[in-house]
C-alpha cells in the first residue's frame, strides 16, 4: 500500500534543490501494525501542515511489518523544526519499544522534483 504523494503548504515556489528525508522502519510483530500505521497517519498529516513541507508520502506493507516515509523540505531548518514538534516528538517515544529497526537518509535533491522511490531505497541502503 502507497499513499500518493500529497503536497505540503511550502511555498508556490519550491526551492532548487529541496531537502529530502527518508526512513525505513519496522516493528517487532504483526500485533504492533495497526497502532504504528494509526501514528504514521497522524503524523502524514501534522507534515502536510508543517511550515517548509513540499511534500510526504507513505508506503507500507503490513505483513513484512515495515513502511516508509518519504518527505521533501524547503530546508534543513524546517525539517528539523517538524522534527522537534510536539505530534512528532510524541508519535517517536510512543512507538520507540515496538521499534525492531530504523534507517534514515537526509539528502540535498538535484531538482525540485517529486523524489522517487527508487532513488528512496538507493540512499537507505546506501545509508544504512
Amino acid at each position: 500500500m502507497t499513499l500518493p504523494w500529497s503536497p505540503g503548504p511550502a511555498a508556490p515556489r519550491p526551492p532548487a534543490r529541496p531537502v529530502v528525508m527518508a526512513a525505513e522502519l519496522r516493528v517487532r510483530g504483526l500485533r504492533h501494525v495497526p497502532g504504528f500505521l494509526r501514528q504514521s497517519l497522524k503524523v502524514r498529516a501534522q507534515a502536510r501542515r508543517a511550515p517548509g513541507a513540499l511534500g510526504v508520502t507513505l508506503r507500507a506493507e503490513p505483513l513484512r511489518r515495515t513502511f516508509w516515509v518519504l518527505s521533501s523540505w524547503s530546508d534543513r531548518e524546517a525539517l528539523a523544526a517538524f522534527v522537534g514538534s510536539e505530534t512528532h516528538r510524541r508519535a517517536m517515544t510512543s512507538l520507540r519499544p515496538v521499534m525492531a529497526h530504523s534507517r534514515f537518509s537526509t539528502w540535498d535533491a538535484e531538482t525540485a522534483a517529486e523524489p522517487t522511490w527508487t532513488e528512496t531505497r538507493l540512499r537507505l541502503a546506501a545509508d544504512g
